[in-house]
């Protein structure tokens, strides 16, 4: 199993931070693992996206240029990297910022309203953990249970509080039907 993941959007909705948790979830699963964030000289407001590899054979190369999954946060993002997922690939869309279509028909496309949910539910700068969510309840790519305990590892102890948020916004994006 090989899991090539992009998670792609602008500087400031946590792409590198949900990168991060996806690494440690893998690290937890002992499985091999690579985490390359790429960001544009602006930082917020650019552009930014992250390559996570979780594998269970040695990753040869960290970059992902072909992923089996892409998690796109804005329109940039879903136009530059839509055609390079893999066919049967799964490509995770935040419809509050997207505003447009996935036109193939060979990979299987969720339009989640990531940003809506996390203002409606109290949960500023929570879409991307939304979209994290939704990504585990449609791929399993790793274990419930790892999933938490990654999360509690990377929200850094001063914002121990914040870990309570971040398992609430998976949780939304697991229950999200649409």
């Amino acid at each position: 199993m090989t899991h090539d993941i992009l998670l792609a959007g602008f500087g400031g909705q946590g792409i590198l931070f949900a990168g991060k948790i996806l690494a440690y979830s893998g690290l937890m699963d002992e499985k091999e693992v690579s985490w390359l964030p790429s960001y544009g000289p602006e930082m917020r407001g650019g552009t930014c996206n992250c390559s996570v590899c979780i594998s269970d054979d040695p990753i040869g190369s960290p970059l992902v240029l072909e992923p089996s999954i892409l998690i796109a946060m804005n329109t940039p993002s879903l136009e530059k990297f839509v055609n390079s997922v893999k066919p049967d690939g799964v490509i995770i869309v935040d419809s509050t910022m997207v505003d447009i279509k996935v036109e193939r028909t060979d990979v299987k496309t969720f339009y989640v309203p990531a940003t809506q949910l996390a203002s409606d539910n109290g949960l500023p700068g929570g879409a991307n953990i939304i979209l994290l969510g939704k990504l585990f309840k449609e791929t399993g790519i790793v274990s419930a249970e790892t999933f938490k305990k990654a999360i509690e590892k990377v929200v850094p102890a001063k914002k121990a509080s914040l870990a309570a948020n971040n398992l609430k916004a998976v949780q939304i994006g697991m229950d999200f039907n649409g």
